[in-house]
């Protein structure tokens, strides 16, 4: 049975080193998948993929190559759905997992927002990503990997 892999939506990631030391650690593939900038990497488990600019060029390639039991790693609320839809498990870079219980008001959440951004009602301002978001991130990645890595072998 196959290892799961790590697609992570690399544009705007501010984990992209945790991520690489959990898969390390776990043995994992990783895909960075962006519209610009990424830094290679000589390491054979770490892949790059630079897409078109677009919209959602890095979602679409994410979601046509994720698959069941794989990992996405974004904090794309519509990308974190439809990973959901193919039965990946999807973390946010603070370490806060979605899921189908909670995709829907995610998604709610994210249009109400959008909303009151629109109509000045609120500034939009994100909150600061913090140490502790990291080492949270870290925490829940490195217990998702080992999971699923876990019940992988059993089969």
């Amino acid at each position: 049975m196959t290892m799961p892999e790590i697609y992570v939506d690399a544009d705007s990631c501010p984990v992209k080193a945790e991520v690489t030391r959990v898969a390390e650690r776990h043995g994992l593939v990783v895909t960075f998948v962006a519209n610009f900038g990424l830094r290679p990497s000589r390491d054979p488990m770490i892949r790059h993929v630079m897409v078109p600019q677009g919209a959602d060029a890095a979602d679409d390639w994410i979601v046509d190559h994720a698959g069941a039991g794989d990992i996405v790693i974004t904090s794309d609320i519509p990308l974190a759905s439809r990973a959901l839809e193919k039965g990946a498990h999807v973390l946010g870079p603070s370490g806060k997992p979605f899921t189908t219980a909670s995709i829907g008001m995610a998604l709610a959440m994210r249009d109400l927002n959008q909303h009151l951004r629109e109509t000045g009602e609120s500034k939009g301002y994100n909150r600061e990503f913090t140490a502790r978001d990291k080492s949270s991130f870290l925490q829940a990645l490195d217990e998702l990997a080992a999971r699923l890595k876990r019940e992988r072998s059993a089969k």
